[in-house]
């Protein structure tokens, strides 16, 4: 294998239950790189940005650094202060 996308494509073909776990994995980093580079984008620290949302520093570097997934209220509260939607859409089949 030479890329990571081999890898991941071959583990997600082996191990079902591992396939689910990364995809959880990628769609939380996912989230959280659109949040960062947003944060970063409009020239706001972690405090400024904490100050905004009502929240401590450490709670935002937990999320940034994915040490910790925040509840759906904190994010669309964070979303909310950096301009930035959440947007649902349909998985495709698990067949």
């Amino acid at each position: 294998m030479r890329t990571w996308k081999d890898y991941k494509e071959h583990i997600k073909s082996v191990d079902p239950e591992i396939s689910k776990d990364l995809e959880e994995v990628e769609g939380i980093s996912k989230i959280v790189s659109a949040m960062v580079e947003q944060r970063t984008a409009m020239g706001l620290s972690q405090r400024e940005l904490a100050a905004m949302c009502g929240i401590p520093q450490s709670s935002v570097a937990r999320i940034e650094s994915c040490r910790t997934t925040p509840n759906l209220g904190t994010l669309l509260n964070i979303f909310q202060h950096l301009g930035l939607q959440l947007t649902v859409t349909p998985a495709s089949p698990p067949f």
